[in-house]
């Protein structure tokens, strides 16, 4: 057919993740590799309930084409939740997407040209690697530690370059875990304040936290220039694909055009749903019975790895989210112990997708929200034999 795919795909490649899950799916492997929710705390008597309720009040209406920006009154209640935090947001600077991805590459559509610098952490998420990537930007990946972003690092290249977007996740990163304190956001702001930049804060995790205490959000610190994304993939269920952008007028308004070229709007039975399901539901309740299965989840993997991993293995300590980060010793191949893991029957994500430009990394992501305390005790025993087995063959 000759070379019809254009530039901006062709250099994009397939989640690393969809493709390297394929090797563990038999059912005997204990997968820490998804980054999936606990599907026992879905709400699911609740949405049917929330369900049957809204096709019995609003009937046809709810089946129709909707407005591109999203419903109202789901809009309103994201804007009340965000007022109860302090932030102070309009529903009309909230535009609903198919997802928080959906809103980065949104983003990506109204912001970026060929060539514009974007900061990632790193690591960092791979799916805002994968969407910026589409629209040819430049990364500057700089290295997160316990404390969030390193500093030094950061201030170098918002110094010395015109920065088009400073995309992070600090509340319990993905794939780290970890979250930025308060003084390192207050760095982050100050060197940002009067610069160009958008610091754009997805915020997925930030809800599910169950050790610590909150922290406050970039939209406090730098309002005029952050945009946020949210989602209720993690705190309702996944599958509905609803999230939002929070962004100030100007930035809004081309990015409803940019919704509207994408898919007019987002799944409105799908929207109406959830707004049903809060109205008659008590939120907080239902996220307080996460965040206590995930702490537990959490305290197992922290536990067993304390039993079964060696010494010279580093990880770190999340105070909520769904994720922890493996640091193996120097020179060591995540790919490598993978491989051997899946043999074993335990699977985890080694780091290279969460990278730019780096490959055979000696890090890996663990998750603990999908699997159930005593497996996660097996699963980790498991994969402390491997490690075991490698470090003493190196």
């Amino acid at each position: 057919m000759g070379n019809i795919f254009s530039d901006r795909i062709s250099d994009v490649p397939r989640s690393f993740i969809r493709e390297i899950l394929k090797l563990a799916v038999d059912e005997s492997v204990i997968s820490f590799a998804g980054g999936l929710p606990n599907r026992d705390l879905f709400p699911l008597e609740e949405i049917k309930k929330a369900t049957g309720k809204l096709l019995e009040e609003s009937g046809k209406d709810v089946l129709q084409y909707s407005s591109s920006e999203g419903f109202a009154e789901l809009r309103e209640w994201i804007a009340e939740r965000y007022r109860s935090k302090h932030c102070h947001v309009h529903p009309d600077n909230i535009l609903i997407t198919s997802g928080s991805q959906q809103g980065m590459d949104l983003l990506g559509k109204t912001l970026l040209n060929d060539g514009d610098n974007v900061i990632i952490e790193e690591p960092g998420y791979l799916g805002a690697i994968q969407a910026f990537s589409i629209y040819k930007s430049t990364f500057h990946p700089v290295p997160v530690n316990e404390e969030g972003i390193e500093l030094d690092p950061f201030h170098e290249i918002v110094s010395n370059h015109y920065v088009k977007i400073f995309y992070c996740v600090p509340n319990f990163q993905n794939p780290s875990g970890i979250s930025y304190s308060e003084d390192n956001r207050k760095s982050v702001a100050h060197m940002l304040k009067g610069r160009p930049t958008i610091l754009v804060e997805d915020d997925p995790y930030g809800e599910l936290r169950f050790l610590g205490k909150e922290k406050s959000s970039f939209y406090q610190l730098l309002p005029e220039n952050t945009v946020l994304l949210g989602s209720f993939s993690k705190t309702v269920v996944p599958s509905f694909r609803i999230g939002w952008i929070v962004a100030n007028n100007e930035i809004m308004e081309k990015l409803v055009i940019a919704k509207q070229a994408s898919d007019l709007h987002t799944n409105y039975f799908g929207q109406r749903i959830i707004h049903q399901y809060l109205k008659d539901n008590d939120i907080d309740g239902h996220i307080n019975k996460i965040r206590q299965a995930y702490g537990k989840q959490r305290d197992a993997m922290v536990s067993a790895i304390q039993e079964h991993f060696p010494a010279e293995i580093s990880y770190t300590h999340p105070e909520g989210g769904m994720f922890l980060w493996v640091t193996l010793p120097a020179g060591m191949s995540a790919m490598e112990i993978f491989k051997e893991a899946v043999k074993q029957k335990v699977a985890f994500v080694p780091g290279d997708p969460f990278y730019v430009n780096r490959k055979d990394v000696n890090t890996f992501r663990l998750n603990y929200s999908s699997v159930d305390e005593e497996t996660i005790r097996i699963g980790i025993n498991r994969l402390g034999n491997v490690l075991k087995t490698m470090i003493a063959g190196r």
